[in-house]
């Protein structure tokens, strides 16, 4: 007995409604997980933090400075790369290669965020390969959309500057009320909340505390706020460099290059001397004395030692300000610690893919590494909400305190909108 021919029929309009309904559903539900720490504030001061960034493709250092508005020798120094290897600008580094940015964190719209940073775009770019790939998730296409006011994301013109809205935290440059910087860092595939603590000197209690984050889950492209132990500055404010803070291991540029910080690992005390780039810069003698910017002396007497300092006090009215200082120390210091230096990297190790930087150490670094013959954030202003228990410190203004949250902004919108999508599906298989 033959069996019926099986009948092919075309699809139907309700086959592509269930379609176009299972496809919304999925990527809504996909675009809800990632989270970013969000930092209310209230005032329009800013401070200078870092993002975490990994390279796409390989790039020159003054294309990623490029992409970023930045200075190439900020991008140098926040990574203890030697600014004095040759054609350092020009040299190319390797697609994965993480750094740390060094960007300028505002007050906009009631949150912290960084909109100092443009992009030109290109043939072929598109909304979500200029957020996922060129800045590695750093933010979202609908960020970028929102931020450019896009109607249709489909079409970009060539040539189209676009504002390009950065994750950024200050915290008034503190963490348990020590000096700190905020790292934005983007969670990897293989990362665990204990391992970015490791990775950072930090804790995991910490690292939720910041996050104010009920467990230590953590989900491929959420952007936690990192802080990182620095040396802070007490320059006064009519200072161009007030509220200078560098990362322990680091060092930065100041007083129009003229002038080099650095923070030796495991300090909190910063130390200023004649930059190597220095060429036309005002005098950095303090005065009544002839001792130059950086210069310590001491003298070990029965009540303890004396020490004089020439320390630097902020670039003001294009003069470099000095002050001479004496104190009556217990013993006396001994050789200072400067942070290692490396040459800019050329191949990519697991190791640098995490974390580039070489990690703190009391005695130079290992080969390819020498001390630095030797930027960052001013205090933040006021938060709104509340501080999580044992977070970052904050100064309280008007009806204004700290407070953050890892949240995604778009996140309320897309979970409705799931729910509703989800429903609708439930009841057309229903009929």
């Amino acid at each position: 007995m033959a069996l019926p021919k099986k009948q092919n029929r075309e699809p139907s309009s309700q086959d592509h409604e269930i379609c176009l309904f299972v496809l919304s559903l999925v990527s809504i539900l996909a675009l809800v997980s990632s989270k970013s720490t969000i930092e209310p504030c209230s005032n329009a001061d800013k401070c200078n933090a870092l993002v975490g960034y990994t390279l796409y493709t390989d790039l020159k250092v003054s294309e990623v400075a490029t992409l970023f508005g930045i200075d190439p020798i900020s991008l140098l120094t926040a990574n203890s790369i030697d600014i004095s290897y040759p054609d350092v600008e020009n040299h190319i580094l390797p697609s994965q290669l993480f750094l740390k940015v060094p960007i300028s964190c505002s007050c906009v719209d009631g949150i912290r965020k960084s909109v100092a940073t443009r992009y030109k775009t290109r043939p072929s770019d598109t909304l979500s390969s200029i957020a996922d790939s060129v800045y590695a998730g750093l933010v979202s296409a609908d960020q970028l959309q929102d931020a450019n006011s896009i109607s249709d994301p489909s079409v970009l013109d060539v040539g189209l500057s676009l504002v390009v809205p950065l994750p950024c935290t200050c915290f008034n440059g503190t963490d348990n009320s020590l000096p700190a910087v905020y790292l934005s860092y983007v969670v990897g595939s293989a990362d665990t909340l204990a391992g970015i603590a490791a990775r950072y000197s930090t804790t995991v209690a910490d690292l939720q505390n910041v996050n104010s984050m009920g467990t230590i889950a953590i989900s491929p492209g959420d952007i936690l706020a990192v802080p990182l132990s620095a040396c802070a500055s007490n320059f006064p404010k009519n200072a161009i460099d007030y509220g200078l803070i560098v990362p322990n291991g680091s060092y930065a540029i100041t007083a129009s290059h003229c002038v080099q910080c650095s923070c030796g690992a495991g300090s909190s005390s910063l130390y200023c001397m004649p930059s190597s780039l220095a060429v036309s810069c005002s005098s950095m003698q303090c005065r009544n004395s002839n001792l130059m910017l950086g210069n310590i002396t001491t003298q070990q007497s029965v009540a303890g030692c004396n020490v004089t300092r020439c320390s630097y006090s902020g670039l003001v009215n294009d003069t470099i300000m000095t002050t001479l200082s004496t104190s009556l120390q217990p013993q006396c210091p001994g050789p200072r610690q400067f942070p290692p230096l490396i040459v800019p990297p050329s191949t990519v190790t697991k190791e640098s893919i995490y974390a580039p930087s070489p990690a703190p150490s009391q005695s130079g670094g290992g080969p390819g590494t020498r001390a630095a013959g030797s930027a960052m954030a001013p205090s933040s202003s006021a938060l709104l909400g509340s501080n999580p228990a044992g977070g970052p410190t904050a100064s309280i203004s008007g009806n204004a305190a700290s407070g953050s949250s890892l949240l995604n902004p778009f996140a309320t919108f897309r979970v409705v909108a799931a729910l509703f999508v989800l429903i609708k599906l439930v009841m057309f298989f229903s009929f």
